[in-house]
């Protein structure tokens, strides 16, 4: 299986990633979890650019988020999808569509023809979208922010907005999950979901 999280910063992405992982594991399974961007030696600069660098031109984003996706696929997920392995990611191309394609105007078809490309296809099998709103996502993150984080509060309504339009846009693949219920309750909803897929 190829599972993604996506959602608002502060949504509990990470730690229903690495929920998720520890019941596979503990079912026997192999499981990869990485992230993005990042989860490669490029992907990990380009994530650093990304962040914690200085004003960054929209499509100029969107493509460095998709470079850095293009060698995720290349070098960790296609070869462990081969072997059999799960992959777990905490984002993928639905951050793209929600973050530049949406909130930053540059269009979902658009941005979705350069990610498909970049991954060569390489789609999850389910993508879980953890759902809190705008304010409490700035109340989880507090004053740590990075550069996209840092955004106002109106960008991050737009984000939110976008995520819920795209779980509209592709309900086949992306499941929409209440994020202000326990952590302990989303992930036994989630594993319950993910083995009826098997």
């Amino acid at each position: 299986m190829f599972v993604t999280f996506e959602g608002l910063d502060g949504s509990g992405k990470t730690t229903q990633t690495k929920l998720l992982a520890d019941a596979l594991e503990d079912a026997g399974r192999e499981v990869v979890l990485t992230r993005e961007p990042g989860g490669t030696p490029l992907g990990e600069q380009i994530r650093e650019l990304l962040l914690e660098g200085g004003e960054i031109s929209p499509w100029a984003e969107a493509a460095l988020f998709a470079a850095a996706r293009a060698e995720l696929v290349e070098r960790v997920i296609a070869p462990a999808i081969e072997r059999g392995a799960d992959v777990i990611c905490d984002r993928y191309l639905d951050s793209s569509l929600a973050y530049q394609g949406i909130a930053r105007g540059l269009g979902v078809d658009r941005v979705l023809e350069l990610n498909l490309a970049a991954i060569r296809g390489q789609l999850p099998d389910r993508t879980f979208l953890l759902l809190i709103d705008a304010k409490e996502s700035q109340e989880r993150v507090g004053d740590e922010t990075d550069r996209i984080e840092g955004e106002d509060g109106e960008f991050r309504e737009k984000v939110d907005e976008a995520y819920r339009l795209l779980a509209q846009m592709f309900p086949q693949r992306i499941e929409p999950v209440d994020g202000t219920l326990p952590p302990e309750d989303i992930s036994k909803l989630i594993y319950g979901q993910l083995r009826q897929l098997r």
